[in-house]
């Protein structure tokens, strides 16, 4: 879940904005050890936002 207003309770992981990094920390399976989860992540959420903003910005 993308928390655009850095409100919600709970841990988080921060990425940047942009496809490139939410890519390497797929790879490097960072976001699931950041989170302290087993297992993969369903990114997809995530993605769409990154991918939305970067279509308002350029």
């Amino acid at each position: 879940m993308v928390d655009a207003g850095r409100s919600l309770p709970g841990r988080g992981a921060w990425l940047h904005a942009s496809t490139r990094c939410l890519e390497a920390a797929e790879r490097r399976r960072a976001v699931p050890r950041a989170l302290r989860v087993a297992g993969p992540l369903d990114l997809a959420a995530v993605r769409t936002v990154i991918e939305a903003q970067a279509e308002e910005h350029g």
